[in-house]
């Protein structure tokens, strides 16, 4: 499940934290409410961040050797 948080404080600074979206497509996800919120100051990758998505198809491949006596 994809989920955004956000914590906002007293003095105006905004906390989001992506969970559930692997791979870099969480900074798609936010492009948008961040460019709203303002200046982004920092951001720090989780592992989601840096793990890979499995749409990759497994490929069996099978050699044959021949050989001629």
């Amino acid at each position: 499940m994809e989920t955004l948080e956000f914590i906002i404080y007293p003095d105006g600074r905004v906390q989001e934290k992506v969970t559930g979206i692997v791979g870099s497509s969480c900074a798609e996800v936010t492009a948008a409410i961040e460019a709203q919120l303002g200046q982004v100051v920092s951001q720090e990758q989780t592992s989601e961040y840096f793990a890979q998505t499995d749409t990759q198809p497994l490929a069996a491949t099978n050699q044959a050797t021949f050989s001629e006596w």
